[in-house]
C-alpha cells in the first residue's frame, strides 16, 4: 500500500523556531501515526538560500525571466553555484537532524519502509520555508519512491461530476514567446497519447477566459514567461507579448474549470511558487511548477521525461521524482537544473494516474461506439473549393497591402524609430574592422599632462604657456593643419603675446558653439586671436537615446550667437587638409554637396528609420570607422610626450593635427552606436569624435570610402511591401504549421543577412524591422484566412453513434 505522510508547521520562524507535526498514514485514510517536534531557531540558513538564489540567478544562461530583476553585479560562474548549493545542502540536512526534530526523523524510520511508495506533503504558510531544498532532505534521498509536495494549510475539496471522456482534455496555453523557445514544449505534448488537446498560441485575455468557463479540461498546461512577487503572495504570467495576468485576475473561470474537473495544472515557466500559492485559495487538485527561472533546455527536458513517465503508467509523484532525477544530467550546463521542478498539492485531493484521466465508462462504452464519415465524403464540390481559393488568395493580397500599409503608416508617424536605431546599430557592431586614418595625429591632453600643468594654473585642460610650447613644437614638424578642439573664450594672458601672434598668423583652426534656442544654451565665443575664416563650430546632432548617429556639417548661427561658424569644425579642418590637394567644396543644383569623389546628400525629416526629425542644417549620417577598437583607428601622442620630444617628426609632417582632451574630469565624452566588451554603450572623447568625422570627410573625398545611404520612401515601401507577399506566400504553401515556422524563421535570418551584408559591402541603411513586421503579421494572417473556410465549410463532420 503506497504511504501518506504529512509535515504541518506551526506558526514561527527561523528566529523563534518552528512547531512541526508528522503525520503517518496508508493512502485514502486517517493518520495511524502522528508525533510532535520542533525545528530550532537558525538565522543562517535563510542567509545559505538567499546566497545561492542571488548566484543562480545570475548565471549566464537562456531563461524565461521576464518580470525578475536582472541582477547588476556580473555573472557568477557554475564552480560557485555548485559551492552555495553545497553549503545550502549541508546547513539545511545540518538543521533537520537537530535534537528537537530527531522525534519525527525517528517515527519516519519507524513506521516507514523504503520500499514504500511514498507522498510526502510539507503544509505551510511561510514562504521562506516553501523555498527551501526539501528534496535533498537525506530522508527523502534514502527513500527511491518518496516524493515530497508543497502545501497551503487551509484546503478543502471541491465536488465535481466527471463528464465520460475516452480521451485527457488538455488546454495548452502557450504565452508570449519572446526569448524562450514554446515549440519543443508543443510537439511533445502533441505526442502524448490518448489526448485532446487545445493550444492557445498568445491569446487575449478574453480567449483564454472564455476557454476556461466553456469547456471541461483534465489539465491546464503553461509555457511561456512566468514570475513570482517577492512576497510569494502572487505570480503572473505573459500570455502575449502586451498582456500579463495574476492567478486573481483569472479567479472565476479557473474556479469554474476546477469546478468542472481540472485537475492539474503544470507551469513549464519561471519562478512559479507565486503561482501555486496563488492558485492554493482556488483549490486545484495537483500543480507543477519550477521553483525559480528555467532555462529552455531544463524546462523542456523535464516536461519530456515526466510525460513518458506519467503517461507511461507511473504516479504523478513518482514521475515528477524520475524526471527531476533525470535533470542531474544538465547539472554541468545548468548547475542545480534538478532543483527547479515542485509539486503544488491540494491535501484533500488524491493525485490521479494518468489511466485515472480516462474515464473507464467511456472507454467500456467506446466499444460500441461507431463514426459515420458519410457527412465528410459526400459532394466535395471541388469547383467551388477552386474558386473560394482563388477568393482566398485575393483576399491575402488585399491584406499585404493593409498590413505594408499600417506599418508603413506607423513607422512614418516615427513609432518605429527607436527599434530602427536599435538595430542599425546592431548591425553596425558587426561590420568588420578597417585601416587607420594615417591622415590624422590626434594630441591627446590626459589627466596625467593637465596635472604637470598645474603650477601653471590653466582655466581649462590647457594653459597658455603649454599651448605655446605645443604650437612651437608642431610648426618644427611641418603639419598640414592643426585644429584645437578646446573652447577658449578667453583672449590670451597678456605677459604672452607670442602666443597671440601665432594664433593668429598660423595655421591652427579652433572652435566655438552656436547658441541652442532649443535648450536655451547660449553658446561658447571663439578665441579672439583666430580669425572667422579658420574657425568652426562644436555643435552635434544627438539623438533622442543620447548617442551620435549624425555628422552636423552646416547650419545658420542665429543672429544673437557669439559663434558666427557657418561650417563645423571636422569640415573646416577637412576643406583646409583638401586644399592642398586642390580639391575645393562644390555644390550641385538640389543643394548637394560635392567634394572630390563624394556627393553628401543632406538628411530629410523622413530618412530609412529616422522619422520626423530635425533636419536643420546640412546633416550626413555618420560612417563611424572601425578599427581595433572605436578609439584606435587614428595615431595618438599625449602633449608630455610631443612637449618632451618622443615623437617621431614623420608622424606629424603633413598631416592634420587635432588637440584635445581625454581627461574623464572634463566630461568631453559622446556615446556611440557601439558597445565595450562589458555590453556598454561605448563613449569616445570628444576630440575622437571630431577624428571620425574628419576622416569620413577625407576617406569619401580622396579614397572613395562610401557614405551611408538610404533608400527614398517609395523604394522602401516596396521593399516592405516584398516582404509581406512573401509571408502570404509563405502561408500559403506551407501546409503544416511545423514547416510554416521553419520558413519563417529562416525568411527573418535572410532578411537578417541581406541588410547586414548591403551596410558591410555597400554601406546602405535599408529597413529591417518594418519588414520582419510585415512578414510575420502577414503569414499569421494569411495562416488564419487559409484554415479558416476549410475548418468552417469543408471540416468532416464525424457522427457518433451508441450502438445498443
Amino acid at each position: 500500500m503506497a504511504k501518506l505522510v504529512v509535515l504541518k508547521f506551526g506558526k514561527g520562524s527561523f528566529e523563534a523556531g518552528f512547531p512541526v507535526t508528522l503525520q503517518i498514514g496508508q493512502e485514502n485514510s486517517r493518520p495511524q501515526s502522528e508525533v510532535m517536534g520542533e525545528l530550532p531557531p537558525d538565522i543562517e540558513l535563510p542567509l545559505h538560500f538567499n546566497c545561492w538564489q542571488a548566484i543562480y540567478r545570475s548565471l549566464d544562461f537562456s531563461a524565461r525571466p521576464i518580470g525578475i530583476p536582472k541582477p547588476q553585479s556580473p555573472n557568477a560562474s557554475d564552480q560557485e553555484c555548485l559551492q552555495a548549493a553545497q553549503n545550502l545542502r549541508d546547513r539545511f540536512n545540518s538543521w533537520l537532524q537537530s535534537a528537537p526534530f530527531r522525534p519525527i526523523r525517528e517515527k519516519w524510520l519507524e513506521k516507514l519502509q523504503t520500499s514504500d511508495k511514498i507522498r510526502v506533503i510539507l503544509q505551510t504558510q511561510d514562504y521562506q520555508l516553501q523555498k527551501l531544498p526539501w528534496h535533498l532532505w537525506d530522508l527523502i534521498e534514502l527513500y527511491p519512491n518518496a516524493e515530497i509536495a508543497l502545501s497551503a494549510p487551509s484546503y478543502e475539496k471541491v465536488n465535481f461530476s466527471p463528464v465520460p471522456t475516452a480521451t485527457v482534455k488538455i488546454l495548452a496555453l502557450l504565452g508570449d514567446s519572446q526569448g524562450v523557445d514554446i515549440t519543443t514544449d508543443q510537439l511533445l505534448l502533441q505526442e502524448l497519447p490518448d489526448t485532446k488537446i487545445y493550444f492557445l498560441v498568445e491569446p487575449s485575455r478574453e480567449d483564454l477566459t472564455d476557454n476556461l468557463w466553456q469547456q471541461n479540461w483534465d489539465i491546464l498546461f503553461f509555457a511561456g514567461h512566468s514570475s513570482s512577487h517577492s512576497t510569494g503572495e502572487t505570480g503572473q504570467i505573459y500570455i502575449n507579448q502586451t498582456e500579463s495576468l495574476t492567478i486573481s485576475q483569472l479567479k472565476y473561470a479557473l474556479k469554474q474549470a476546477v469546478e468542472r474537473g481540472l485537475k492539474l495544472a503544470i507551469f513549464n515557466s519561471c519562478d512559479g511558487l507565486g503561482l501555486a500559492r496563488e492558485f492554493a485559495s482556488l483549490h486545484i487538485p495537483q500543480l507543477i511548477v519550477m521553483r525559480e527561472p528555467v532555462p529552455d533546455r531544463v524546462a523542456q527536458t523535464f516536461l519530456k521525461h515526466f510525460l513518458q513517465a506519467y503517461a507511461g503508467g507511473k504516479s504523478l509523484y513518482l514521475a515528477v521524482r524520475e524526471a527531476r532525477e533525470r535533470l542531474q544530467g544538465l547539472d554541468g550546463q545548468f548547475p542545480c537544473a534538478s532543483w527547479l521542478p515542485v509539486i503544488y498539492q491540494n491535501p484533500a485531493e488524491n493525485p490521479p494516474s494518468w489511466q485515472d484521466l480516462i474515464s473507464k465508462e467511456a472507454v467500456k462504452d467506446g466499444k460500441n461506439l461507431t463514426v459515420d464519415f458519410a457527412a465528410a465524403t459526400a459532394n466535395p464540390q471541388p469547383k467551388k473549393v477552386a474558386k473560394h481559393s482563388k477568393m482566398q488568395l485575393f483576399w491575402l493580397i488585399c491584406s499585404s497591402v493593409a498590413i505594408t500599409g499600417l506599418v508603413a503608416g506607423g513607422r512614418y508617424l516615427g513609432m518605429l524609430q527607436a527599434f530602427e536605431l536599435y538595430a542599425f546599430d546592431q548591425l553596425q557592431r558587426l561590420r568588420p574592422e578597417e585601416k587607420p586614418d594615417s591622415r590624422l595625429l590626434v594630441v591627446t591632453i590626459t589627466e596625467q599632462d593637465v596635472q604637470l600643468q598645474a603650477p601653471e594654473k590653466p582655466q581649462g585642460s590647457l594653459s597658455d604657456e603649454s599651448l605655446l610650447k605645443l604650437l612651437k613644437k608642431l610648426e618644427t614638424y611641418q603639419p598640414q593643419v592643426i585644429g584645437l578642439d578646446i573652447y577658449r573664450d578667453r583672449p590670451v594672458k597678456s605677459e604672452l603675446p607670442e602666443l597671440a601672434k601665432r594664433m593668429h598668423k598660423s595655421q591652427l583652426s579652433a572652435v566655438c558653439r552656436v547658441s541652442d534656442s532649443h535648450s536655451e544654451h547660449p553658446g561658447i565665443k571663439p578665441p579672439p586671436e583666430i580669425p572667422p575664416e579658420r574657425l568652426g563650430f562644436s555643435d552635434l546632432v544627438i539623438d533622442s537615446d543620447n548617442i551620435v548617429r549624425r555628422h552636423l556639417l552646416a547650419l545658420t548661427p542665429p543672429p544673437s550667437s557669439p559663434c558666427k561658424a557657418s561650417y563645423a569644425f571636422s569640415v573646416q579642418l577637412a576643406l583646409r587638409y583638401l586644399a592642398a590637394a586642390n580639391i575645393s567644396l562644390k555644390f550641385t543644383n538640389d543643394g548637394a554637396w560635392k567634394l572630390g569623389k563624394a556627393t553628401f546628400k543632406p538628411l530629410t525629416a523622413h530618412t530609412s528609420g529616422y522619422q520626423g526629425i530635425d533636419a536643420a542644417g546640412h546633416q550626413i549620417l555618420l560612417n563611424y570607422r572601425l578599427g581595433r577598437s572605436l578609439e584606435k583607428f587614428v595615431p595618438q601622442v599625449t602633449l608630455t610626450e610631443i612637449l618632451t620630444g618622443k615623437v617621431n617628426p614623420n608622424t606629424v609632417k603633413n598631416r592634420i593635427v587635432l588637440i584635445g582632451t581625454t581627461a574623464q574630469s572634463f566630461q568631453d565624452y559622446s556615446s556611440t552606436p557601439f558597445i565595450t566588451r562589458e555590453g556598454a554603450i561605448e563613449q569616445i572623447p570628444g576630440v575622437i569624435l571630431q577624428a571620425q568625422m574628419i576622416s569620413q570627410l577625407l576617406s569619401a573625398a580622396i579614397d572613395g570610402r562610401s557614405l551611408l545611404w538610404t533608400w527614398s520612401i517609395w523604394q522602401e515601401i516596396i521593399w516592405i511591401w516584398g516582404w509581406s507577399l512573401a509571408g502570404i506566400l509563405l502561408s500559403w504553401y506551407s501546409q503544416r504549421l511545423l514547416y510554416l515556422t521553419i520558413a519563417a524563421g529562416v525568411a527573418i535570418i535572410s532578411l537578417y543577412g541581406i541588410c547586414l551584408v548591403i551596410l558591410i559591402q555597400w554601406s546602405g541603411w535599408i529597413p529591417l524591422i518594418p519588414p520582419t513586421i510585415v512578414l510575420v503579421s502577414s503569414i499569421i494572417v494569411a495562416y488564419y484566412i487559409r484554415d479558416f473556410p476549410r475548418s468552417t465549410e469543408n471540416t468532416p463532420i464525424f457522427v457518433i453513434t451508441n450502438n445498443r
